[in-house]
């Protein structure tokens, strides 16, 4: 299975030219890739291509190497996306309540939203028995929080593992 790409923001200082977007672009597809694979598809002799490899890297580019792993396959099939309105918005409490979630295994992903909600989690369970016991056990009880509400995907039509990477 191909390892998926993390692309960060890139640092200051650092411009993406068209030779390193191609390399980011056959990354991203396969990040197995083994160096002297990658210098040929981008035109690049190995030496080369391993040096912007490493400055994407350590400018930020990059920011890791993961595998793709099939959310069933580890029992983290059913995912839900819960949706949380805070009802109070001093520090001490989105402080309190994002070390909460931090600490929570089954919330894979959280953001801080501008406007309504205040939160958006990302949850993964085995089913919907897990999710009723994380929510019961876990999430009713995070500090602050004043409504949530559930949602939970028909059909996933598209899930790209990065960034399009333009030409």
């Amino acid at each position: 299975m191909p390892k998926m790409l993390m692309i960060g923001a890139c640092v200051a200082f650092y411009a993406v030219d068209k030779t390193d977007r191609a390399i980011l672009a056959h990354l991203m597809e396969d990040g197995r890739l083994a160096n002297t694979e990658l210098a040929d598809l981008v035109g690049l002799s190995p030496s080369p291509c391993l040096r912007r490899v490493r400055q994407l890297e350590s400018s930020g580019v990059i920011t890791g190497y993961h595998a793709a792993v099939g959310p069933a396959a580890v029992g983290r099939g059913f995912h839900v996306l819960l949706h949380v309105e805070m009802g109070l918005q001093d520090r001490a409490t989105i402080e309190a309540f994002e070390a909460a979630v931090a600490e929570i295994d089954e919330v894979v992903h959280c953001q801080r939203m501008f406007g309504h909600p205040d939160y958006l989690l990302w949850i993964a369970v085995p089913d919907l028995q897990s999710y009723e016991r994380v929510y019961m056990t876990k999430l009713t009880g995070l500090p602050g929080v004043a409504r949530t509400n559930s949602q939970f995907a028909m059909k996933t039509i598209k899930s790209a593992p990065g960034l399009p990477v333009p030409a």
